[in-house]
């Protein structure tokens, strides 16, 4: 029996998707909360909570941005210039968010001011072009063919927009929940008051998000069962898994907070994020480019695929097996004197 080789592709770029938003999302998440720091000596320690492992979260949007081009050519060439100025956006800010990382503990007093500026920016502005590229895919992009036949705007709208909106509050409950994993003291007190603040703004907007979703394209209210005036209730007994999970991480969430156990939190937030994908994936699979390009009439020759896929096996295990050891290794709470060099 052979490998069906584009649907393995697809749940590789799949992963790789959902891994970056899971770990890079606190990092992100913990720059909008820069400037909510009570002095630079708890935002030295936010920095350094992240130090041992940043860059290396972002090595899943390499692999999911190098991915989608070498596996399916085809919806990436559609999904760029659909997309060109909210990714370069982005690209920027993690550019600029990288740099202040770097620079900031250089700085002297007006300096470091600056880079702290350029971190919380930067995070602030990576997170809503992921957020507009994020709501633009969601409404669907315009195809001749296989190719891009749209305008250079149409990702800017009230829902793309609202997405995110959504998606800063998420990330900032990703930042808050970490944080109250791995720090201590009166920061840690302080991270569970963001986290509060966090959830209930993305629950509040989690649902409103969910709502509108139904709305913007009829195929994805069609999935849900959902006729304009109703929903078909075979299918939403079958897809309540879904939203329950999502609430049942918004509860986890609650309960760690308010018994301030330290990871718990962050689970529940973890699963929040996992019930919001896996209805996104509901909604548009097997759509690559919602809503009229599959992922198997994207994808690049089976034997490409297959050579591809030869260095993706050695390739991912390794990238695992890194995250896990250097998430091991620097374990436990990070405190006033952990420096970063």
């Amino acid at each position: 029996m052979s490998l069906d080789l584009p649907l393995v592709w697809a749940g590789i770029i799949a992963v790789a998707v959902l891994m970056y938003v899971l770990l890079d999302g606190f990092d992100l998440g913990i720059g909008i909360l820069f400037p909510f720091a009570a002095s630079p000596a708890e935002r030295d320690v936010m920095m350094d909570s992240i130090a041992p492992v940043w860059d290396g979260n972002e090595t899943w949007l390499v692999l999911g941005g190098g991915g989608l081009l070498a596996a399916f050519p085809f919806a990436y060439a559609a999904l760029m210039p659909a997309m060109y100025l909210p990714i370069i956006l982005m690209l920027l800010a993690l550019i600029l968010r990288g740099v202040a990382f770097e620079f900031r503990h250089h700085g002297r007093v007006r300096g470091k001011a600056f880079w702290t500026a350029a971190f919380a920016g930067g995070s602030v502005a990576a997170t809503l072009a992921q957020g507009l590229v994020l709501g633009g895919f969601i409404q669907g992009v315009k195809l001749n063919g296989k190719g891009f036949a749209g305008g250079p705007f149409d990702w800017l709208t009230p829902y793309s927009l609202l997405v995110a909106v959504g998606l800063l509050a998420g990330y900032a409950l990703l930042g808050a929940t970490y944080l109250i994993w791995r720090t201590e003291g009166d920061l840690q007190v302080r991270a569970r008051r963001w986290g509060w603040i966090a959830a209930g703004a993305t629950a509040a907007l989690l649902a409103v998000v969910s709502v509108a979703t139904l709305f913007v394209h009829p195929r994805i209210a069609v999935r849900w069962g959902f006729d304009g005036a109703g929903f078909d209730l075979a299918t939403l007994l079958l897809l309540l898994p879904i939203p329950l999970l999502g609430l049942a991480g918004l509860g986890i969430v609650v309960w760690g907070l308010r018994q301030a156990h330290h990871a718990t939190s962050l689970i529940g937030a973890y699963l929040v994020f996992l019930s919001g994908y896996i209805g996104l994936a509901v909604g548009f699979f097997p759509n690559i480019v919602p809503y009229d390009l599959d992922f198997r009439a994207a994808a690049n020759a089976d034997n490409a695929l297959a050579l591809m896929l030869v260095g993706v096996v050695i390739l991912l295990p390794a990238i695992l097996g890194y995250t896990v050891w250097v998430y091991w290794l620097f374990r436990g709470k990070v405190g006033g004197d952990a420096g970063y060099h």
